[in-house]
């Protein structure tokens, strides 16, 4: 009895212990399945690749050593994988980033490019269409009949009539000689007579009519040489006319001018019979057609700009001397090479452009020249049909940093294009030439400081040689010994310069505002 009591209590412990080994195990192999995996003492994720250190893309110089969310920025920090180099010093993006962050490529294409100026010009009047109006002999103005400045005329029209003593015994000597009794002198005496007259300012309408009235006439008529406006009155009626005084000033206005002034160092973009449109602030949605007939050989030596004068027909009167516009000028269009003007990384020391290859993205210095309808002409570093990166460039732009392919790309020494350069640098070891920038500087407010470790975190302004925002970061200091003293909440100058091995800025100097230490 006693035995077969002590059998079921062994019974009884075994079937408990079964049943805990049952429970527990798959709490703790669910457990173990999802316990975070590190490798180095940096969490890794599920990808199955080797995550070296978590980063915010925005702000790629700090790392983290676990996921979570970045303390910079609002947004999520993302992993740098120890495959993520590609080759010939590029870099790779994984697929479901480049999907995520919307990634948009384009192909660098010929495009039409034309020399654009655009410039702000003055109506002139046409100076070739000026006309003056001078009697020929001394009188005096009996009658005006135009009577202000700004008055319009037609050719031909009588101006003014003028009493002339001196005309008006010339026409009794012609009329004399017309009734002498002997023809044969008389004819030729009438002759050189009449032509007197006409010299004198005499019309021939007006030389007809005493000869068929056989009576002079005591004043002449003054006509219009041209069709315009009256831009200057000299006179007024009754007033004294010496001989070669101006009587008017006439302007013909059909055609006139646009003097435009444009920059010395495109001046020479420009030729005759350049085609120039133009705008004027009075006439929105009108634009003027015409062309540059004329450049003038001096600049304005204290604007350094030349005038360029275009010649514009007015045959609805509409353009009036004194007006501004904007005048367009359009040179010789030719094809270039060309990309989205948004897929162009201007770092402030080069203009870049992301190439897309088969084993990743690789940053590219390019030389720039035009910009046309959201197309940036690019004069050397890319090759028609290659893939650049339009935009999403920040994530890339940042991958490349943490790679140090923007270090490596900024020590290459600048292509030598000129004929026999090659020759000229021969025996010389490029190694010895400097190439070494200015070091960036900056001021900000310490936040964290750690002696031992050698880093810092400061809340710091905008960066202007880096193109960086405010923001809040840490720092190497490339000297520990510089933060003695250095406490949170100090305000500091600092210095930075590029680190070519981790493609990071480091600290090189840092002190206080003021210049203490």
């Amino acid at each position: 009895m006693k035995r077969s009591h002590l059998m079921m209590i062994a019974a009884a412990i075994v079937l408990l212990v079964i049943l805990a080994v049952y429970w527990f195990k798959p709490l703790n192999s669910e457990h173990d399945a999802h316990a975070p995996v590190s490798v180095d003492g940096v969490v890794q994720d599920d990808s199955g690749k080797t995550v070296l250190f978590w980063y915010d893309p925005m702000a790629p110089g700090q790392k983290f050593d676990k996921p979570g969310k970045s303390p910079f920025m609002d947004m999520m920090l993302v992993p740098k994988y120890a495959e993520t180099e590609a080759q010939d010093g590029g870099v790779m993006i994984s697929s479901q980033t480049t999907q995520n962050l919307g990634i948009r490529l384009a192909k660098v294409e010929m495009a039409s490019f034309t020399d654009r100026l655009s410039a702000v010009g003055r109506i002139e009047p046409d100076e070739r269409r000026f006309y003056s109006v001078q009697p020929r002999i001394a009188g005096f103005v009996d009658r005006l009949l135009v009577r202000a400045v700004g008055d319009p005329v037609s050719k031909g029209q009588k101006i003014a009539e003028i009493y002339a003593p001196e005309l008006l015994a010339a026409q009794h000597e012609y009329l004399a000689l017309l009734d002498y009794k002997d023809a044969t002198i008389a004819e030729g005496l009438a002759q050189a007579a009449q032509g007197r007259l006409g010299l004198l300012g005499m019309t021939r309408g007006e030389i007809a009519a005493i000869t068929r009235n056989r009576q002079a006439t005591e004043r002449f008529g003054v006509y219009a040489p041209a069709s315009g406006v009256v831009t200057e009155l000299s006179v007024r009626e009754g007033a004294q006319l010496m001989t070669g005084a101006s009587l008017i000033q006439i302007a013909d206005l059909s055609t006139v001018w646009l003097v435009a002034e444009v920059p010395e160092r495109d001046i020479m973009r420009l030729k005759p019979g350049t085609a120039a449109k133009v705008e004027l602030q009075s006439l929105p949605g009108e634009v003027f057609a015409g062309e540059v007939n004329y450049i003038y050989p001096t600049l304005d030596e204290v604007s350094r700009t030349a005038r360029v004068r275009v010649e514009l027909a007015n045959r609805n009167g509409l353009l009036r001397p004194g007006m501004y516009g904007n005048v367009r000028l359009e040179g010789v269009s030719r094809d270039a090479m060309s990309v989205p003007s948004e897929s162009v990384i201007a770092t402030g020391l080069r203009k870049v452009v992301i190439v897309k290859q088969a084993s990743g993205f690789l940053p590219v210095a390019v030389e720039t020249g035009q910009e046309h309808d959201g197309r940036t002409e690019i004069l050397t570093g890319l090759d028609a049909g290659q893939t650049v990166v339009a935009s999403g460039q920040f994530l890339i732009d940042s991958e490349a940093s943490l790679s140090g392919v923007l270090a490596r790309l900024a020590q290459q020494p600048e292509a030598v294009t000129e004929m026999g350069a090659e020759d000229a640098h021969a025996g010389h070891d490029m190694r010895d030439m400097p190439t070494e920038q200015p070091m960036p500087e900056g001021t900000g407010k310490v936040i964290e400081v750690d002696v031992k470790a050698g880093k810092v975190v400061l809340a710091h302004d905008p960066i202007a040689a880096l193109e960086w925002p405010s923001m809040t970061m840490g720092f190497r200091v490339s000297d520990p010994r510089q933060l003695d003293g250095i406490t949170a909440g100090d305000l500091v100058q600092f210095s930075l310069k590029l680190d070519s091995q981790s493609g990071q800025y480091d600290i090189v100097d840092i002190r206080r505002q003021g210049g203490a230490r």
